[in-house]
């Protein structure tokens, strides 16, 4: 059957729009929909972490993202009472080569996004286009849409991305159920600009007051955000008002120095879809999972579930890795964004306690246990990796930041890295080295100003990092490094050529 394009992303958002511009970048052809004809001009989404920010520089991005955002440098809790309970510093330049922490006006996130998918020449991002129904056949699956005119058609492709949120259209159309890892709660949103006073102290500041939890954001510019929990008893109409706003947050956003973009009223979850893959549709972001913002991952994680995909897909679409690739994607995903949601769950049962009794009990566990209050980044599940067995296989790479200035991504691109010892890339049967020299999608760098620092960060003297920059796996000896090197989903092409034996001579018995 021919198709329009080899992928289609349902849903117009930062995830989907990040799944268009990797794929463009990866010369696969792809068409998005979304249902909405134009931008998203209020924000959702808030913060960003190093490695997201390193996905935009894979894109040549990093630059202009950055122009945009500002850098978050500090994040505390404190209690009913004013006591801080716990403070980070988060203002530096982290291990991605790129600050640890950064918040951002979505909106400016979103247009810089898709620029850049209207200017690649393989993908197309078609707004005011609704999906109406998905089927999939045994190598392919038809959308049907309604476009801006009104119109119904047909698009066909060979695998389709589902970002389109909490509601998924294509999630439901699926049969998936998802899991509940946590409560539902509503809480009251207000972002908007604040003139005239410095507001609250710090960039983001968990208010776990058992009178009325919060949390205050301090934006690029003169935007602030805030959240409320609704507790029982409040009049949905009257907390959106400027007065009941200037109410909630205790005089720091009035009508006289507060001016609001918007105020509304969401219920805050902790789900996982059940499933991520169906046949050739493949579940990202939202759609996926869903977390209350606490960490700041939802959006991240999602950004992370195309990352993930795409370059599978890109090997696949090519003919250099075996569909099974593709079952990776859910298996290497979903346990780290379990981790994430339940993470984020257990802290918003912390922080938005209304028990006083609870909430003295939470202030005495964080002041003796503050590293609970931002737990460290989980490697991935079973996939392309040696984790468990590598402490290091599974987990983000830290990306040097180079003697001249640049980052190594710039010299690797989307490709495998393999960063090796000099002495121990030339232990490689000669037969490998060559097939290594000659494929175009693993860069080789032996060069110690290049990768002294991350070889020393995973305590070997070899590393094979995956164009997704998490690790593959680690390597101490020439063995082990072309045993990891198989691992390669074209290892194959790596193998060495054996020589051919001469042709058997037939012989003619003597009598």
């Amino acid at each position: 059957m021919s198709q329009d394009c080899e992928v289609i992303v349902v849903g117009g958002g930062p995830v989907g729009v990040m799944a268009l511009a990797l794929l463009g970048h990866a010369g696969v052809r792809a068409v998005g929909i979304e249902r909405e004809p134009e931008l998203w001009r209020q924000a959702r989404a808030v913060h960003f972490d190093g490695e997201t920010v390193r996905s935009f520089q894979a894109m040549g991005l990093g630059e202009e993202l950055s122009a945009r955002v500002k850098p978050m440098c500090d994040y505390r809790m404190e209690n009913e009472a004013g006591e801080t309970l716990v403070s980070h510093a988060t203002g530096q330049m982290g291990p991605q080569a790129w600050h640890s922490e950064v918040l951002f006006h979505q909106p400016e996130v979103d247009g810089l996004l898709r620029a850049e998918v209207a200017r690649l020449a393989d993908v197309e991002l078609r707004v005011g286009t609704t999906l109406l129904d998905i089927q999939q056949g045994d190598d392919s699956v038809r959308c049907t849409v309604r476009t801006p005119e009104g119109t119904t058609r047909t698009l066909t492709a060979r695998w389709v991305i589902a970002c389109d949120g909490a509601t998924s259209t294509v999630r439901r159309a699926l049969g998936i159920p998802g899991e509940n890892l946590g409560t539902d709660d509503p809480w009251l949103v207000v972002d908007g600009h604040l003139r005239g006073t410095a507001g609250i102290e710090g960039d983001m500041v968990f208010l776990g007051r058992h009178t009325r939890p919060a949390l205050w954001i301090r934006l690029p510019g003169d935007r602030v955000r805030m959240e409320f929990k609704v507790l029982p008893g409040d009049d949905p109409e009257e907390i959106v008002t400027p007065a009941g706003i200037a109410r909630l947050s205790r005089g720091v956003l009035t009508p006289q120095n507060f001016e609001p973009d918007r105020s509304v009223i969401y219920t805050f979850r902790a789900r996982l879809a059940t499933s991520w893959r169906v046949g050739n549709v493949f579940l990202a972001g939202d759609a996926a999972h869903l977390a209350p913002p606490l960490f700041g991952q939802g959006l991240c994680a999602g950004l992370r579930d195309v990352a993930n995909l795409v370059w599978k897909i890109r090997l696949v679409s090519r003919g250099r890795a075996p569909e099974s690739l593709l079952d990776t994607y859910e298996s290497e995903r979903k346990d780290h964004a379990r981790y994430w949601v339940q993470q984020a769950a257990t802290m918003a049962g912390l922080v938005q306690t209304t028990d006083p009794v609870m909430a003295a009990r939470r202030d005495a566990h964080i002041r003796a246990n503050p590293a609970d209050s931002y737990p460290p980044a989980p490697a991935l599940g079973p996939g392309v990796h040696t984790g468990p067995a590598d402490p290091h296989g599974g987990r983000l790479s830290m990306q040097p930041m180079l003697p001249d200035g640049t980052r190594l991504d710039d010299l690797v691109g989307r490709r495998f890295l393999l960063a090796a010892t000099p002495e121990l890339q030339a232990g490689l049967p000669d037969p490998v080295r060559k097939a290594l020299e000659e494929e175009p999608e693993v860069a080789v760098l032996t060069s110690p100003q290049h990768v002294g620092q991350l070889l020393t960060s995973v305590e070997a003297p070899a590393v094979l990092v995956r164009p997704d920059r998490y690790v593959l796996g680690t390597a101490h000896t020439p063995e082990q490094l072309e045993a990891l090197l198989r691992l390669l989903p074209f290892a194959g092409a790596l193998e060495p050529r054996r020589e051919m034996s001469p042709p058997r001579q037939e012989t003619t018995a003597q009598h």
